[in-house]
């Protein structure tokens, strides 16, 4: 994993983070609906990242990366807060963390496929010079 993807990694987890610090100050529409499921959103949203960091050298990845942060988070519902913490049951929960990683998983996609584009576009570059 490069310096530049483990930052961006790290970017992404801060920004779920500040999410779920700071969603009690949201005052914009759907102000009820964020205020229930942004943490559940932005959660997941950072599980996928935090877990790209520690699955980079298997195989795919990002699709262990979002099945290991499902299944997390998912079992965290399922088992009403692993036993240690209080979690009031949801059903609508499992969507919003669905929702989290998968935007994860689409954000990491749509980066790493802009950046394989501008690498085969630099390189067809150099070749016709």
């Amino acid at each position: 994993m490069t310096r530049s993807h483990r930052t961006r990694n790290l970017v992404f987890i801060f920004l779920g983070v500040l999410v779920l610090l700071f969603k009690s100050s949201y005052t914009g529409p759907c102000a009820e609906l964020f205020y229930r499921y942004a943490s559940n959103f932005s959660v997941s949203f950072a599980i996928y990242f935090i877990a790209q960091l520690g699955f980079y050298p298997l195989p795919y990845p990002k699709l262990i990366s979002a099945a290991g942060a499902l299944l997390a988070v998912e079992l965290f519902e399922l088992t009403n807060g692993f036993g240690v913490m209080l979690n009031f049951y949801d059903p609508w929960d499992y969507f919003a963390n669905a929702l989290g990683v998968g935007l994860a998983l689409g954000i990491d996609l749509l980066i790493n496929h802009s950046l394989e584009k501008n690498l085969m576009e630099s390189n067809d570059g150099e070749k016709l010079s």
